[in-house]
């Protein structure tokens, strides 16, 4: 009984050994982050420029970091498949149980130029197949599956923000417009003060009826009703703004560049056709080539597979020594050993075959997906461009030839001009004066629209083609 409590004693001193070891070991490998990775809600200027924007946006959006985050998984993921396994050691000790502690034994044991001991000690270190998985390739081949997925990782994060730089841009455009329209509401419900005092005094003097200081009085506040229209639409325009720029606080009212709607068009456009424009699609955008590296990382994936069918192969070196054996009377001293081995799994019930089945299904949904993609890419430059045109032509419309004169929007407040100098004369009606004043108002605002429309479309033209045509 004293052997089998100086043996358990032993074996618990190990176990404390090596748990005190790992603990080390995790404390080392997984120090706690001291820095936080959510960066401070964003303190937005009072003027905001289009280009500031998109400055916050690469610096502080959320969804962008986001992106990265996947990106440093990826990495982390080919530091995996570039690892050399660690080769593994293993101790034991043993006693003999039927060693005899008597005078004959240990004088037998002396006689014969030993030491007598109950103890049997085995060193023994493994490569863990890190020789084989180098020489068969497999791990050369994980890191080219590894590498794939990385480059495609990296295209996703460029992808995310050719995505949401867009949503930046038409945002911006919004509180552009907003503004615009807000400024414009707002100069008309002035207006329209003026406009119904000078007919109230019109009415005490009898030079109208109450129909039509009521008329006017419906104008006035419809007029009103507008101006808090516009007012809201601005304000929600800055807060999707601001959201997509990472303020997580208070959203003060910033001003825009309203220069930003100015119809100019882009040099890249001037002379570009659908085909020109799809070609540097197909060229640029991340999508489609994530999608390329996805099936390459596939393609690598299914030769993997096949050769993890050799069987991994285990070195091991083996060195033992002490120990007696016999009952009554200690045997013979146990040699010095020296034992070199080698360990492989036999695959004989299974070959890797559903693994195989799910690169090869992997590789079949990326080939499908890239065509998908393509012509998703053929759809949206055909679509954008013919955004573009319409919208062009509807600014021009609004400006015309000129851009100083002619135009819908030129003719609108001509004909509201005209109209009420001749109400003032009694040449007109106040129906026709409300109808050219209703008709100018709508025909400002749908301008606002028609330059916002231009701008979000040739934004939505670069998010096509993936690249800056400004």
């Amino acid at each position: 009984m004293a052997h089998f409590t100086i043996f358990g004693d032993l074996v618990n001193r190990y176990v404390f050994f090596f748990s005190s070891l790992i603990a080390a070991c995790l404390l080392i490998t997984h120090p706690g982050r001291a820095d936080s990775v959510v960066p401070p809600s964003t303190d937005l200027p009072q003027t905001l420029s289009l280009d500031e924007a998109l400055q916050i946006f690469r610096k502080r959006g959320l969804d962008l970091l986001i992106a990265e985050a996947a990106m440093r998984s990826a990495e982390g993921a080919v530091k995996i498949a570039g690892a050399i396994p660690n080769p593994s050691l293993s101790t034991s000790v043993g006693n003999a149980i039927t060693f005899a502690n008597t005078n004959y034994s240990n004088a037998n044991c002396l006689a014969n130029g030993t030491q007598c001991s109950p103890w049997i000690y085995n060193v023994g270190i493994s490569d863990a197949a890190a020789i084989e998985d180098t020489l068969s390739g497999k791990r050369e081949m994980r890191q080219k599956v590894a590498r794939n997925a990385l480059a495609a990782a990296k295209m996703s994060r460029v992808d995310a923000e050719r995505m949401i730089a867009f949503q930046v841009k038409s945002a911006y455009v919004q509180i552009a417009q907003a503004t615009l329209a807000y400024k414009f509401a707002k100069e008309v419900a002035d207006s329209n003060v003026t406009t119904l005092k000078k007919f109230q005094d019109r009415y005490r003097n009898g030079a109208i009826n109450e129909g039509d200081l009521q008329r006017i009085e419906t104008q006035k506040l419809e007029a009103d009703q507008a101006l808090d229209m516009a007012l809201v639409t601005l304000r929600e325009a800055r807060i999707a703004l601001a959201f997509l720029l990472g303020t997580r606080g208070n959203i003060p009212d910033y001003d825009v560049d309203t220069k930003v709607l100015d119809f100019t068009v882009p040099a890249a456009l001037q002379n570009a056709t659908a085909i020109s424009l799809l070609r540097t699609a197909f060229d640029h955008r991340p999508d489609l080539l994530s999608l390329g590296y996805l099936k390459a990382s596939a393609e690598a994936q299914i030769q993997l597979v096949k050769r993890q069918n050799f069987p991994d192969i285990a070195l091991s070196l083996n060195y033992a020594w002490g120990g007696f054996g016999g009952v009554g009377t200690n045997g013979p001293v146990g040699p010095q050993t020296i034992t070199f081995g080698i360990s492989s799994p036999l695959p004989v019930f299974y070959q890797l075959q559903g693994e195989l089945r799910q690169a090869e299904a992997q590789y079949d949904t990326n080939t499908l997906q890239q065509a998908k993609i393509t012509a998703q890419v053929v759809s949206d430059v055909a679509s954008s461009l013919a955004a573009v045109m319409t919208a062009k032509r509807l600014v021009e419309r609004m400006e015309g030839p000129r851009r100083d004169g002619g135009g819908l929007r030129q003719s609108a407040k001509g004909a509201f001009d005209v109209t009420a100098l001749q109400y003032e004369k009694g040449s007109a009606s106040l129906t026709d004066y409300l109808d050219a004043l209703r008709t100018y108002i709508s025909t400002k605002i749908e301008y606002f629209g028609d330059l916002s429309s231009y701008k979000t479309a040739i934004f939505q033209l670069e998010q096509a083609v993936g690249v800056d045509l400004h």
